[in-house]
């Protein structure tokens, strides 16, 4: 368990985004595929830029899945398998919540995995940190890049 949760509603923060994919799977390994891409989370570059923003987390613990368990930036605060796993996250310049949703399409063997960004970004540093962040598109780059990664885990897994 984290030394402190993010008390605050994901629905009180303002909405930025939401970016989706269809996925040819079920979503039982959909769901499997979005926990390995969130541990991943935690590789690279991902803790460095966990502690140069000062976020509340900065390590990795737990199972991806489970509430209270962290990746760098983030900490797990809804987890209902298969269906939706909400992250959130807080550091000097903003406090946000990146929430998956995995929704069957048709015979239960291809699904729809959106990614709903919502976050604040007060005073005049987070809204600097917005124009970075958002204004340049690096966040759509990467959720695009975490939702890409969910489908191909999620493809070459089944059978």
């Amino acid at each position: 368990m984290p030394e402190r949760l993010i008390d605050v509603p994901i629905e009180s923060l303002p909405f930025v985004d939401e970016h989706a994919v269809e996925v040819e799977a079920s979503a039982e390994r959909t769901w499997e595929a979005l926990l390995a891409t969130v541990r991943g989370l935690g590789r690279g570059h991902g803790r460095l830029a966990a502690r140069a923003l000062g976020c509340l987390s900065v390590d990795s613990s737990g199972a991806a899945g489970r509430i209270g368990s962290t990746v760098p930036g983030f900490i797990v605060t809804r987890s209902i398998r298969p269906a939706l796993l909400a992250l959130m996250g807080e550091h000097r310049f903003s406090r946000y919540a990146l929430v998956f949703s995995v929704t069957p399409l048709g015979d239960g063997d291809r699904v729809r995995v959106a990614a709903e960004t919502r976050a604040e970004f007060p005073g005049r540093s987070g809204r600097v940190y917005r124009g970075l962040v958002i204004g340049s598109r690096g966040h759509v780059v990467a959720t695009h890049t975490i939702l890409r990664a969910v489908k191909r885990r999620a493809e070459a897994s089944g059978g």
